[in-house]
């Protein structure tokens, strides 16, 4: 039995999104022109009013407003066991946080596997809900984004806790 493959365009703060529902589960939020975007099918529907879809756009806004540092969404990315690997790794880096190419190699269960960690990295179907943009290189820099280097630092600004500001006391 083949699902039903709907998916939704919402324009983010970052540029248009497409947001990819398949059965009762997101298995893809895509900036434009993100590599190793799925094409659209001639069996897709566009579907706004999809109750999933609808949920996910409702969490990104809330996301990219800063209300929210998680997401809470059936996910069903497609890939090899070793790349699903990655991504549950990847998830499980808090908001405001990075680590490096190795440090997710060692975390997916591969240490020797840098570079493969790289490529599944830059295969996540599910930008932002599974933060790859925390991911960074040995030194720190911000390499490799399917979504672009301007979008990834921006994630990542996005995610620094803001501190407030200690009111000042004047004195009697």
């Amino acid at each position: 039995m083949r699902l039903t493959i709907d998916y939704v365009l919402w324009e983010s703060p970052l540029g248009r999104m497409m947001l990819v529902a398949e059965g009762d589960a997101l298995v893809g939020v895509y900036f434009d022109g993100q590599r190793h975007q799925r094409p659209i099918g001639a069996s897709w529907r566009r579907h706004a009013g999809s109750p999933l879809l609808w949920r996910a756009v409702t969490q990104l806004a809330e996301y990219f407003a800063g209300t929210r540092t998680r997401f809470d969404l059936p996910l069903a990315p497609a890939g090899t066991p070793f790349q699903r690997a990655v991504w549950q790794a990847i998830a499980a880096v808090p908001p405001g946080r990075t680590i490096t190419y190795a440090e997710l190699a060692a975390n997916a269960g591969r240490p020797s596997s840098i570079r493969a960690a790289g490529a599944a990295t830059g295969r996540n179907p599910l930008s932002v809900v599974i933060p790859c943009h925390r991911i960074v290189g040995a030194d720190g820099s911000l390499t490799g984004y399917a979504g672009g280097l301007d979008r990834k630092r921006a994630l990542l600004t996005l995610e620094q806790p803001v501190t407030a500001a200690t009111p000042v006391r004047q004195a009697a």
